[in-house]
């Protein structure tokens, strides 16, 4: 009886750990696609799959780089007349075999290619050069001395860099609808991009025409004046989270 009791009292510890788990509001979620979407190939309901590029630091507990982040498709359309849209959601976060419901909108978004080159050193591979010294240029600019330097947006110090990426604080964009810091100023995993990263870097005639921060709040719609609507494997998403379920 005491055995049963005692596995009692843990399970019902480890549910209450759980429930306090939680991703604070304005969390920043830096991700990739784990396959490649293309939007004359998909349909409504199906699962879409990304993976955090970057410990999160500020959630609890912490998310950690490799952490799988789930979502579906709402809608696809292809036209060779009228152009092509993709809406999407990113909802679901899996956490230890357990799944945290989650509101997402969409930030920044690049190709693989801006991935790519944003983790190249700025005057080209040295072999003599140590990665961990390399100095390397965010997607949207902002410039990473890696090796004891800070991030740098201009001549403002806006970070420093971290182990798989960059930890410094979200500003505006002026001109942008992109906003700054949301309930605290605290800073944030944004791996590849800069600390005013907003829009669309990388693809051609490719926009964020609803970034899901309004209703229907979630929702990514996507739109390309291309008959086809393609997402590669690879490609980084800024993620922030509204709210938790």
């Amino acid at each position: 009886m005491k055995n049963i009791c005692g596995v009692g009292l843990l399970a019902l510890l480890a549910t209450a750990a759980w429930a306090q788990s939680t991703v604070p509001r304005g969390t920043v979620l830096p991700v990739a696609l784990i396959s490649g979407i293309r939007s004359n190939q998909v349909h409504p309901g199906e699962e879409i799959k990304a993976e955090i590029m970057q410990d999160v630091p500020s959630a609890r507990p912490r998310i950690l780089r490799g952490t799988k982040l789930f979502g579906h498709i709402v809608s696809s359309h292809a036209s060779g007349k009228t152009g092509s849209s993709l809406s999407l959601k990113f909802d679901r976060l899996r956490l230890k075999s357990e799944d945290l419901r989650l509101v997402t909108d969409l930030r920044a978004l690049a190709s693989f290619m801006a991935v790519h080159d944003a983790q190249l050193p700025l005057n080209g591979p040295d072999r003599g050069t140590s990665e961990a010294s390399w100095t390397t240029v965010q997607v949207g600019a902002d410039v990473v001395y890696r090796g004891g330097g800070p991030v740098t947006s201009g001549s403002e110090v806006v970070g420093k860099p971290v182990p798989g990426g960059v930890l410094v604080r979200v500003r505006a964009r002026p001109g942008t609808r992109c906003r700054g810091p949301l309930d605290g100023d605290q800073p944030q995993a944004l791996w590849v991009f800069s600390s005013d990263a907003c829009g669309v870097y990388g693809f051609d005639n490719l926009a964020i025409s609803h970034a899901g921060r309004t209703a229907p709040a979630g929702e990514i719609v996507l739109t390309s004046t291309k008959k086809q609507l393609k997402l590669a494997r690879g490609t980084g998403l800024l993620l922030r989270v509204n709210a938790p379920h």
